[in-house]
């Protein structure tokens, strides 16, 4: 079936009929449209339109530079390839059969029903026109024509002679190449091959050395020529294209260039040794209005005759009626006749016309350039398509004619495959981008159209916007999210802000939302439109850790670092003390006491311990003892509890109590000592715990304490059976009446006795153990035992002798040494300077000023008095000054130590009356209170009052 062209760049409203009613042909139709047609189509334009409306073209010729069209009015125009009319000549009277340019496209000839061939320069005004007399049907120009002095052509017409036409000496000469089977119907040359088709088939002739190469017969049962011409084409150098009626056959000729006469090379055609193949050949369903080359393949412009027509012979092939004839189609075949596409085409006034009213015409180019299924840029082909009326420009599709076609059947991915292989325009990455996220957003594939984003919008800053604000409008903005660059293009902060939001407000993306919070830069957008969206999400179903956790670092970026910390610590994650440390948020610890001992307690407790100044016992008890139902807060409390008794045993003293059980619970071995260093713990509860946990020696501790020494020695003795630790406890007690339960505790036990026996040695007599042994008790091991009791009582006294001579011995050398000293004499210096005896007389008016100040006075001791006095230091002078020795060796100046003995006078007087109890100073030396007595006694009969050494209380002799 073939395809029918809309209105892309063509003119026409006409449509060909199809039968509807075969679904069959419908599914067929389908399939077929799912080929990618070869050829657009363009209507030509500029002067065309103008030209025909009152003239039909007939002819057309192609060079590289220019067009040529032949009319019925025998009018030749030159068009540019935009239809714009260059020039025109008025070559003839009658029809232009047909055109031919030389190969620089400086000359065009033309023939014409009114027998001549005009020979016109497109440059300059040369002119030659050559008449026949005879309708001329075919004319072509040596392709060297321009170049050559010769000015050869070849022509033919009805008469059936075909002239080859040359310039000589004489002037211009025609040559008879070929006459008598019928009128020449076309003529092509190629290099020196010249090939005609006449009423019996093609031949070939080679210019070059004057001989016919080949004949090809013209096919079975075709129609007459002038009912549908044949059309030959050179494809290139050695291929010979010619369609007939409904046959296409391909000729290889095949050449030999031989060294000839002096030198020269001349062509020796192989016409005798069958130098020509028939490569390709083939049937059509259709007549054959023209053929040309297309790459490996071929262009034909089909004409569909009606089904009556068919069944008829060809000689009737023209429509019985008219308005009743098919569009041409321009189908792409190869050579076995596989059709690549067909293409029916909106002709105006298509249905009156015959298939020989068309021609099909190609722009000359040099051997095949097709590849790929695409033709290389500067390449193409042009087709142009003749009717009476019309003109139409057929050219391979490009790029860009093949991504809209994959684009208009859907198929994008292909479409953009193809603009990356061809490195198409920026403008049509684009648009192929766009059409591909349009057609995927309408196919509800919004993850696929987020993943082809960067690869489609690139570094377009206001692309990525418009489509993230397009994924927002269609609530899909979080599957583009984990896509949109931010750097490289950087877009604007409401962008970001927008997809930000967006994950918050969906739970399922709220993991996304973490994640991108960490990995996309603080600085590209505001935290303040994303902390709003999530906030008020707080306390709600829709809460989520993971935006828990974003919100936390969304605080952190905007350095709300407590906030931060609070949701960190709701979510105990495990770096949460590092952020502590960093941001010093000690303080605000003291409220997530909980969660810091779940996360860690081995460092939430020492953190706690640490600042046991902001974060106090109470409130981290409290805290724990609220969270029953989250952990296990008891033992969180005896990790924090001990911790804090080892730091400060009195910091958590009203937990002592708790501290106790917790203990038995949770580690026994550290009861014991708890219980020896804390003062705070109330005995009752802690022995009833004891006993609870048969915790036994705890017992015996506790027992001791409460004052039941008994109980605790039975505890020891029926549940430890440890008669070492018996031993011990009762040496540690004191008690006489102890060591008597103890033995007879041990009684019944002989290993106990043993044991006993062996460690009362400076304890007990062990005698009096033995005595109240009853007889017949058998005592394992008594006779060593007992010798180790008298080797320990006789190692016992050893020691104490030596003791007893050792301190002997010290005494007797501690009162010889202060014999000695006390004999030695006191040295009383006598450099005295007079600014010393000035402040001896000074100090006389002041006396009650010294007497005051000596009570705050601190003595300072000293072994000797050096020659100084020992209350003020000063040196003593031997002049007009009085001192006091003392056999102490401290010495003293009469007046300062008058003056403290008024002043500790005084002293004395006020204590004796308030309290009746003596100074520091008056301890008696060892001497009674009668001896005391009968001192003072002595001292007042005399009359000399009682002196004493203010630092050491010994009187003067």
């Amino acid at each position: 079936m073939s395809r029918k062209l809309s209105d892309n760049g063509i003119d026409g409203d006409d449509e060909r009929d199809e039968d509807t009613e075969d679904s069959e042909k419908e599914e067929e139709g389908e399939e077929e449209d799912e080929y990618e047609p070869r050829l657009k189509y363009q209507r030509m334009g500029g002067s065309v339109q103008s030209l025909l409306s009152s003239d039909a073209a007939t002819c057309i010729a192609v060079a590289e530079r220019m067009i040529a069209l032949g009319t019925y009015g025998g009018a030749v125009h030159i068009l540019d390839f935009l239809g714009n009319q260059v020039k025109e000549f008025a070559a003839h009277t009658a029809a232009v059969n047909d055109l031919c340019f030389d190969t620089e496209g400086e000359y065009i000839g033309s023939c014409s029903d009114d027998g001549s061939v005009v020979i016109n320069s497109l440059f300059t005004n040369e002119r030659m026109k050559f008449e026949y007399y005879r309708p001329m049907k075919a004319v072509a120009l040596d392709p060297d024509y321009a170049r050559k002095s010769s000015r050869r052509f070849v022509t033919g017409g009805l008469a059936g002679n075909l002239y080859l036409n040359a310039k000589k000496w004489m002037g211009y000469r025609d040559q008879v190449l070929h006459s008598g089977e019928g009128p020449i119907h076309a003529v092509k040359w190629r290099t020196s091959l010249i090939a005609w088709a006449n009423d019996a088939g093609v031949k070939v002739y080679d210019a070059a050395n004057d001989q016919r190469i080949t004949f090809i017969e013209r096919p079975r049962g075709s129609p007459r020529p002038e009912l549908l011409v044949p059309h030959i084409v050179w494809q290139d150098d050695t291929l010979l294209v010619i369609g007939w009626g409904t046959s296409v056959k391909i000729a290889s000729i095949k050449t030999n260039q031989n060294k000839g006469v002096n030198g020269s090379y001349k062509y020796i055609t192989m016409s005798s040794l069958n130098q020509v193949d028939i490569v390709a050949s083939f049937q059509t369903s259709y007549f054959i209005s023209g053929i040309a080359p297309f790459g490996d393949s071929l262009v034909i412009l089909a004409y569909i005759p009606a089904k009556e027509d068919r069944e008829k012979d060809f000689s009737s092939t023209i429509p019985s009626r008219q308005g009743n004839a098919q569009r041409p189609e321009v189908r792409v075949a190869t050579w076995n006749n596989d059709e690549l596409a067909t293409d029916a085409l909106p002709v105006h006034g298509f249905e009156h016309y015959k298939a020989k009213d068309y021609l099909l015409a190609h722009a000359p180019f040099s051997g095949s350039s097709y590849a790929g299924g695409q033709w290389a840029a500067g390449d193409e082909p042009l087709y142009y398509i003749v009717s009476p009326k019309d003109v139409i420009i057929a050219k391979p599709r490009d790029t860009e004619d093949h991504i809209n076609w994959l684009l208009q059947h859907g198929w994008h991915e292909k479409a953009l495959e193809a603009v990356e292989a061809n490195q198409g325009r920026s403008e049509l990455v684009d648009e192929v981008g766009s059409r591909y996220l349009d057609h995927l957003i309408v196919e509800r594939k919004y993850g696929e159209a987020a993943s082809l984003c960067p690869k489609l919008l690139r570094g377009s800053a206001s692309a990525w916007e418009r489509w993230v604000f397009h994924f927002a409008h269609l609530r899909q903005l979080p599957v583009l999210v984990p896509y949109i660059p931010t750097e490289n293009p950087r877009l604007r902060d409401t962008a970001y802000e927008v997809a930000l939001v967006a994950l918050a407000t969906n739970p399922s993306f709220h993991k996304d939302l973490l994640s991108t919070v960490k990995s996309w830069p603080p600085g590209i957008y505001s935290t303040s439109p994303v902390m709003s969206a999530i906030e008020s999400q707080l306390n709600t179903s829709s809460m989520t850790d993971h935006l828990k956790e974003a919100l936390a670092e969304l605080y952190v970026i905007d350095g709300q670092h407590e906030k931060a910390f609070a949701l960190y610590a709701d979510l105990m994650k495990p770096d949460l003390f590092d952020f502590i440390e960093k941001h010093n948020l000690h303080d605000a610890v003291r409220e997530k006491v909980v969660q810091l001992m779940m996360v860690d307690s081995k460092r939430a407790i020492p953190l706690l311990i640490q600042h046991r100044d902001l974060i106090h016992a109470p409130e981290v008890v409290s805290q724990l003892m609220a969270a029953r139902n989250k952990c296990d807060h008891r033992f969180l409390l005896h990790l924090y509890l001990h911790s804090l008794f080892e730091v400060n045993p009195h910091a958590g003293r009203e937990y002592h109590d708790m501290q106790v059980e917790l203990y038995a619970d949770y580690d026994p071995k550290m009861m014991l000592p708890f219980l020896r260093s804390s003062q705070h713990y109330t005995l009752e509860k802690a022995y009833d715990i004891c006993v609870k946990r048969d915790l036994l020696k705890e017992q015996v501790f506790i027992l001791g304490r409460m004052g039941n020494a008994k109980q605790a020695l039975a505890v020891i003795i029926n549940r430890l059976g440890d008669i070492e630790e018996a031993i011990e406890f009762v040496s540690m007690q004191h008690d006489d009446e102890l060591w008597d339960e103890l033995i007879k505790q041990s009684l019944n036990r002989p290993e106990m006795v043993g044991v006993l026996l062996e460690h009362t040695v400076g304890n007990l007599d062990p005698l009096y153990i033995v005595n109240m042994l009853p007889n017949g008790l058998e005592i394992p091991r008594l006779r060593d035992r007992l010798v180790k009791i008298v080797t320990d009582y006789r190692t016992e006294t050893s020691l104490r002798h030596g003791c007893n001579d050792i301190l002997k011995a010290d005494c007797v050398n501690l009162l010889v040494k202060y014999y000695k000293e006390a004999k030695r004499a006191i040295c009383l210096s006598e450099d005295v300077d007079q600014a010393r005896s000035q402040r001896s007389e000074q100090r006389a008016p002041h006396l009650g000023d010294r007497v005051m100040s000596m009570k705050s006075m601190e003595v300072k001791s000293k072994t000797r008095g050096g020659g100084r006095c020992c209350i003020c230091f000063d040196p003593f002078s031997l002049q007009n000054v009085s001192i006091i020795a003392f056999f102490c060796c401290h010495a003293y100046h009469t007046t300062c130590l008058m003056e403290s003995t008024i002043s500790v006078g005084n002293k004395k007087e006020a204590g004796a009356a308030s309290k009746g109890t003596k100074s520091y100073y008056e301890f008696d030396n060892g001497m009674d209170d009668d001896e005391e007595e009968e001192d003072d006694d002595a001292d007042a009969s005399s009359g000399t009052p009682r002196m004493r050494c203010i630092l050491c209380t010994t009187a003067a002799g």
